[in-house]
């Protein structure tokens, strides 16, 4: 099992965000967690990179089914998101697989919630981009 979800959107990384955030939001996510990657290395090691954002990205209903099942699913939440801006205006968006939460834990009810994150989250990213992979 692949550890990430990759999809790529044909627009730049401000435009692209907007439209994950939008499409997250539609289908429960919230965002509980940014990071500006690239404002925080050019702060703390003085160099300049890409456009680079990390995301949490959190449905309550579903984490806490998760957590119910097994307190320590907690270290994997919320679902991380890197986003990055390609060449030419093109943007990445990585998501880690919540399939790999259920793989990594034997609890009850843990396969279900991890599948209805993955569905969920999948068909945010497919309305804004195109599946690589």
């Amino acid at each position: 099992m692949e550890p990430t979800i990759s999809y790529r959107i044909e627009s730049p990384l401000a435009e692209a965000e907007a439209a994950v955030r939008a499409a997250l939001q539609a289908e429960g996510f919230g965002i509980l967690t940014e990071v500006d990657v690239t404002a925080t290395l050019r702060a703390k090691l003085g160099i300049e990179t890409k456009p680079y954002r990390i995301l949490g990205a959190c449905n309550a209903a579903i984490a806490h089914r998760a957590m119910s099942a097994d307190p320590h699913v907690g270290a994997f939440l919320p679902c991380g998101l890197a986003i990055y801006e390609e060449p030419a205006g093109v943007t990445t968006v990585v998501l880690q697989d919540p399939g790999m939460i259920a793989a990594a834990f034997t609890a009850d009810g843990l396969a279900e919630a991890a599948t209805e994150a993955r569905d969920r989250l999948v068909r945010a990213l497919t309305t804004v981009g195109t599946a690589e992979r």
